[in-house]
Order: C-alpha cells, then structure tokens, then sequence
C-alpha cells in the first residue's frame, strides 16, 4: 500500500498522481493535471514540470528557476476550491491555495491557472490572483472568514 498523494485529493499517490508523474497516463482534466503538477513540485519532478507547462510558456532558464525553488520549499498542503470550463472545451480554469514553508516562514499561493488543451493533452498557460473580501471564506478550507483566518 503506497502513501497518501501529496496533493492531498485523499487518495494513495499510486492510484492518483503517480502514474501522471511517471509517465503511464495523462491527466484527462484541468484538475488532475493541477493536482499533479502540485505533487511534482512536493517531489521535486522539475522534468515533469517542464513537460507540461504550454510550450508558448517556457522559457530557457526555466529548469534552472525551479531547481532553486526547491531548495528552501518545503509544500504542506493543496486545497483546490473551484473549477471552471473556459471560453471553450479545451480551456480550463483551476482556483487553488497551497501552503509550502522557505526556511522558517510559511507562505500561501491562492491563483485561478489557465489550463489549455492540445493534441489531448492538457497544459498549465498561467495564472491570476483571485481577489478576496474580508468577510469571504478563507481560501485554505478552514471554513472561516478570510479576515480571522489567512488575512
């Protein structure tokens, strides 16, 4: 029995993630391919990364950027709180919040990804900050209001 996902769906990872991150089936939706790309962030997969940010999106120096990112991160935890089609069926939009530690300070990132899919693969194009009122439910799941949780 292998260990819970990293992207914390609750599933064992071989049954979720894995198979994506090794290379034995492609996610089928915008959510599976954030989750995975999650997880290959907790697991360091830069490869993997690479592979399926949109080629119109890559750059160079990318490999090198998320090598250092690794260095000092440590990721705690995903909570995805939405996903929405696009203009189109293959576009997507997946709304998440993840915590990850550098060093000793804990940081949050709460983005709406665009997804794209091509040739029936799915690709990260880029992402925006949703805006959050104060009296909003805080994005991490706590099930609080923004301002007595994360704000």
């Amino acid at each position: 029995m292998s260990e819970k996902c990293p992207c914390c769906s609750g599933k064992q990872y071989s049954l979720c993630c894995e198979p994506f991150l090794k290379g034995n089936q492609i996610p089928a939706s915008a959510e599976q391919l954030m989750r995975s790309r999650y997880s290959a962030y907790v697991m360091q997969d830069a490869d993997y990364l690479i592979a399926t940010w949109h080629p119109a999106r890559r750059e160079p120096k990318l490999a090198g950027l998320l090598s250092e990112s690794f260095q000092d991160t440590e990721w705690l935890s995903l909570n995805v709180t939405r996903c929405n089609h696009g203009c189109h069926d293959n576009e997507a939009f997946v709304t998440f919040f993840a915590r990850y530690r550098e060093k000793t300070d804990i940081h949050a990132i709460y983005e709406c990804s665009r997804f794209l899919r091509e040739d029936q693969r799915w690709y990260y194009v880029d992402g925006t900050a949703p805006p959050v009122g104060r009296n909003d439910r805080c994005p991490c799941g706590s099930e609080k209001k923004y301002k007595k949780c994360c704000g």
